[in-house]
């Protein structure tokens, strides 16, 4: 009988071939469903960031309860069980974000002018020169104490020693968080706002130490510890081989200096500096194989006593007590809620699905830090573990093959090639997104030194630990050192290659959510039909072809102007513009260094000494801007634009106008000039009216 035939009460009943498909395949994906319910908590989270206004609270709680008694009167129908339970995780992610954002710390005004700060301190991070502290319960002057923590670079040549629990009182110049480079860019702000910092700065004088005091609560004490450990690879590594063993065993990265931190980022080995999945990996894996090999010792151990399960157990802690020592970072939270899920399975005799485990770690993350979704590590950290566990489900009959045929070495040189490859493929396209560029020779500098990182460097590390107790750690951190040497020559080696990096175009930021969908889409699903995930990866690494960037930036502090024409950059720089702000402005445009505005006409850009025109298309608008205050007006252009107040005004109708006055109410400016006419985008339209941009100045 035909498969669309069945028997209901005694009749033959007939199926259309569309539903009986759709019956096979949710059959045949059963099971896969609940891998996505973390990914609408996590499209939650991003819609309530992409609000242009704070929402009523009272909105996601009627959605979630609709959700829920939708759920409840559902019981029998597959379709509306589903729709409940994916707005019930949606509801979830955008209310886990609301709440953080609520009880986030009030902002706090902070001073124009140089002022004492007083404050207890809370981190004391060494750099390369001189040392970073991080004071909480600030006080300005004799002012009250306030409830953000204050960030504070101290003098190169202050003798001080500041240790966590100590109050501090510095004269120091302080800035509150940056705003966004260009709008849509990243938000410094938001970041601030979550994390509860509510300013940076420099010390002008000395800092005094007016009162010790030992370390209050758990985690200032092992703020403390980890402070104290970095003194003592700092004293037997007092270069930059000891600034990178600090990060490897305590997650300070500050110390690293910038020629080394861009030699690892250039070279693909950037992720050997943020403590994540390998380095929790090693660690639980020295310590199972020697507790175990410690239990076999014993004939009484090995013969009554569950080894496998004890070790589990010893590694769990040991991976604990790292993830804790190395602060606690996004990536390595979520390797150790894996590791938990896995320590769990072998506990109960079953093997862990690494899937659920990811979707369990993404969960958790988005429920207790919801404002590291935006970031970074959390798009780069959640892709490359897709990539690995999808890629590896795959491909194991082929490395099991390859194994009987080639032996261990080539079996493990093809493990390391084809992790790096996995790894580096799926994160690519968010530290393009986020970095402007993508490294070439990832695979070769991964394959020489993540072997290095595990079966040298790490365990060296652990042994140093072990001995500070007995002040014998220069036993294992020199070797250290030797290790730490090497794969800086391998980072250094591989990034000065032809072409190791190269900038590609930014991706708009629907371009990598399609990315995003496409690899959940091939990675999730079981049958043929996750192939359906990558033309829409495609079209999402396409998507620069059919967006582009601003024509013109100007920054928020009225320091920097730019364009991009010609292929080129060319800037109008004032005194004390922002570095960071140029760097963020050339990943955008994916051009080399800025060049000063050209004397003679190029292309659509005309200058002079008071003023340049800037045409991108022969029949396009133009933009004026105007160098000099007492410029023309010129109120026949499309738009105008200037550091300087702009006088005369234009009579109405008056063509767009920025100028010192629109920066300093709406932050940055991105100007395009379409052939239908001209695009004006500020900071505060793009961002609108949320808790961490601050209001407009009166």
């Amino acid at each position: 009988m035909s498969r669309n035939v069945i028997a209901a009460g005694g009749r033959a009943a007939f199926r259309l071939p569309a539903h009986a498909a759709l019956v096979d395949w949710i059959a045949a994906e059963r099971g896969r469903f609940a891998l996505w319910l973390p990914l609408f908590m996590l499209a939650g989270n991003l819609a309530y960031f992409t609000l242009l206004a704070e929402p009523p609270r009272r909105a996601v709680w009627l959605l979630l309860l609709g959700a829920v008694l939708l759920l409840a009167v559902s019981r029998r129908w597959q379709v509306p069980r589903a729709v409940a339970l994916c707005a019930i995780a949606a509801a979830l992610g955008f209310a886990a974000a609301q709440f953080a954002a609520a009880i986030a710390p009030l902002p706090m005004a902070v001073p124009k002018r140089g002022v004492v700060v007083t404050g207890v301190v809370r981190a004391v991070e060494p750099l390369p020169e001189g040392i970073r502290v991080t004071l909480t319960a600030p006080r300005f002057d004799d002012g009250p104490e306030l409830p953000r923590r204050v960030r504070l670079r101290l003098r190169p040549e202050d003798p001080a020693m500041p240790q966590t629990g100590d109050v501090l009182r510095l004269r120091a110049r302080l800035s509150p968080p940056e705003p966004p480079a260009w709008p849509g860019g990243w938000d410094v702000q938001r970041d601030a706002w979550f994390a509860g910092l509510g300013a940076y700065g420099y010390a002008l004088t000395r800092a005094t130490t007016i009162a010790h005091a030992a370390p209050a609560g758990w985690g200032a004490r092992l703020q403390a510890l980890r402070e104290t450990i970095a003194t003592r690879i700092a004293t037997v590594l007092p270069d930059d081989r000891g600034a990178i063993c600090i990060t490897l065993l305590t997650g300070m990265t500050a110390a690293i200096p910038e020629a080394d931190r861009a030699a690892f980022r250039d070279s693909g080995l950037a992720h050997l500096l943020a403590i994540a999945g390998l380095h929790i990996g090693i660690v639980m894996g020295l310590v199972f194989g020697a507790v175990r090999a410690a239990l076999a010792a014993s004939e009484r151990a090995a013969l009554y006593w569950p080894t496998k399960p004890i070790a589990a157990v010893a590694a769990l802690a040991a991976g604990g007590a790292y993830m804790l020592l190395t602060g606690a970072h996004v990536p390595i939270i979520r390797s150790f809620a894996m590791a938990a899920l896995v320590t769990l399975g072998v506990l109960a005799g079953r093997r862990a699905f690494s899937l659920r485990g990811l979707g369990l770690a993404m969960a958790t993350l988005l429920l207790i830090l919801p404002a590291q979704a935006t970031g970074v590590s959390f798009q780069m950290s959640f892709s490359a573990v897709l990539a690995l566990i999808v890629g590896y489900e795959a491909l194991r009959p082929a490395l099991a093959r390859l194994r009987a045929a080639g032996g261990w070495f080539v079996h493990h040189v093809a493990a390391l090639a084809l992790t790096s490859a996995l790894a580096g493929t799926a994160s690519a396209p968010f530290a393009a997104y986020h970095f402007g560029q993508v490294q070439l020779y990832n695979v070769l500098a991964n394959v020489a030194a993540v072997p290095l990182t595990a079966f040298w460097i790490m365990p060296a590390g652990l042994i140093a630990l072990a001995l500070m107790p007995l002040h014998q750690e220069a036993v294992a951190l020199c070797p250290m050192g030797w290790g730490v040497g090497a794969v800086l020559w391998i980072g250094r080696s591989v990034a000065a290659l032809p072409a190791a990096v190269f900038a590609v175009p930014h991706m708009p930021v629907w371009g990598l959510g399609l990315v995003a969908l496409g690899m959940a889409w091939l990675g999730l699903w079981r049958t043929l039909v996750r192939l359906a995930g990558v033309p829409v990866i495609l079209a999402g690494l396409l998507s620069p072809a059919v967006w582009r960037p601003p024509d013109v930036l100007i920054a928020a502090d009225g320091r920097l102007l730019g364009v991009h024409a010609n292929g080129a950059v060319y800037v109008q720089e004032r005194s004390g513009a922002a570095g960071f702000t140029l760097d963020a402005w050339r990943r955008l445009w994916a051009a080399g260094p800025p060049r000063a505005f050209p004397d003679a006409p190029e292309g659509g850009l005309a200058c002079t000494a008071q003023s340049c025109t800037l045409r991108r298309l022969p029949a396009g608008p133009v933009a004026t801007l105007l160098f000099a205050p007492a410029a023309a007006a010129d109120c026949g252009a499309a738009v105008r634009i200037s550091l300087e107040p702009i006088r005369p005004r234009c009579p109405p109708p008056a063509p767009p106008t920025i100028d010192r006055f629109s920066l300093w109410r709406d932050g940055a400016y991105a100007v395009w000039l379409d052939p239908g006419g001209v695009r004006v985008l500020s900071d505060r339209a793009a961002r609108g009216t949320r808790p961490w941009v601050p209001p407009p100045p009166q």
